[in-house]
């Protein structure tokens, strides 16, 4: 089976660059692809693509050196069998709230004894290779995104989840469940104390821990303070970022 560059990121003690798919777009999951980011997330659950589109866009991420991944939009089976069939490399699923929806998310995503996700990954062996169903529990990636301050509390346990590679935090609905304003950039202590917990907490475990910034330099500060993977915005924010200092440029 293809290997996971990710995986032998980490074990090397690397940091994973990754940036989002907002866009339903083959041509923008090309472009991002092409630039040298180690993965590229199709999102699913806040971006405009949907199953199909999905597809289409692992196979445009593929042409590149970049490992596909997606947000799921929700702890379903059949969206995330379906989205791993298609030759998703890993996920990154929303709200896991508690161990029990941890193993839930684990036992869609992988095959028995693991889990009981279905036999039937037909993307899956042309991405992954002929011994795809062989290797792939060990091979495709699942992390659980901590995002609310249930999700805090239950932490250890949640990571302690057979099957669960790391975890993956979403500042804003972080923010919001502990009752302050979501931000892309966090500076209020209390919810940057609650990430640092987080980064503890999944260190301890042993799991990997993944965070969505809302800048590059937001991204660089905490994979410097030990994060595994640092997202980077999205296609969208970024072509708004661009046009709108372009238009200030023009307008001195």
């Amino acid at each position: 089976m293809r290997k996971n560059p990710l995986k032998e990121i980490w074990a090397s003690g690397g940091v994973v660059r990754n940036t989002f798919l907002a866009l339903d777009s083959t041509m923008s999951a090309e472009g991002a692809a092409s630039l040298g980011w180690d993965a590229v997330t199709v999102d699913l659950q806040h971006g405009f693509a949907d199953e199909r589109t999905a597809r289409q866009m692992f196979q445009a991420i593929s042409a590149q050196k970049a490992t596909p991944l997606a947000r799921v939009a929700w702890n379903d089976p059949a969206k995330i069998m379906r989205l791993l069939d298609d030759g998703c490399y890993g996920l990154i699923c929303p709200m896991v709230n508690t161990a029990e929806e941890a193993a839930a998310f684990v036992k869609s995503s992988k095959y028995p004894p693991l889990g009981a996700r279905s036999y039937g990954p037909q993307r899956g062996f042309l991405y992954g290779g002929p011994d795809y169903a062989a290797k792939a529990n060990e091979t495709v990636i699942n992390l659980a995104m901590i995002e609310t301050a249930e999700a805090l509390s239950n932490l250890p346990a949640i990571a302690a989840t057979p099957g669960i590679d790391g975890v993956y935090i979403g500042p804003s609905d972080l923010a919001i469940s502990l009752g302050e304003p979501p931000a892309g950039v966090p500076t209020i202590p209390r919810v940057v104390e609650a990430i640092e917990a987080i980064l503890r907490g999944a260190k301890q475990a042993g799991v990997v821990t993944g965070l969505h910034c809302g800048t590059a330099e937001m991204a660089a500060e905490w994979a410097a303070k030990g994060f595994d993977m640092v997202t980077v915005g999205s296609d969208y924010t970024a072509m708004m970022a661009h046009m709108a200092q372009s238009l200030r440029t023009l307008d001195g």
